[in-house]
């Protein structure tokens, strides 16, 4: 396949302005304990062929001062449904917006893609905060 096809597809993904996650305020600040969260019914568009990509997105965070709010997130997550993206780009942008909204202690994200073609993808990224205690 000629690399070049897909040249510049993705120049866009790192100042596409997605909508802000809605946080509220974590009362146990002072403690360190995991939220984690499965959404199974994540959709975006291969910006390749233009066919939906399905992915199963699996989040565990230990929140600093702001926890996410759900139904936010999950509002936050359907901007993605009609955007053109790969699947490594999903993972990375989405870990990079929770990082800005909440700023987590941790956070690990795995998108485990549907398989296209025989072949399924499971893409991760972990983050720590580099903040001193």
């Amino acid at each position: 396949m000629n690399k070049k096809s897909y040249q510049g597809l993705q120049s866009d993904i790192r100042d596409w302005k997605t909508p802000d996650i809605e946080t509220f305020e974590n009362i146990y600040s002072d403690r360190d304990y995991e939220i984690v969260m499965t959404y199974p019914e994540f959709s975006c568009i291969c910006p390749k062929t233009g066919l939906p990509d399905l992915a199963t997105l699996t989040l565990a965070y230990v929140p600093d001062r702001l926890c996410i709010e759900l139904k936010g997130f999950k509002e936050y997550l359907l901007a993605y449904r009609n955007k053109g993206i790969f699947h490594e780009n999903v993972v990375n942008k989405v870990v990079e917006d929770i990082v800005k909204a909440v700023k987590p202690r941790r956070i690990k994200l795995e998108g485990k893609f549907n398989s296209r073609g025989g072949i399924q993808t499971t893409v991760v990224r972990d983050y720590q905060s580099r903040k001193k205690a």
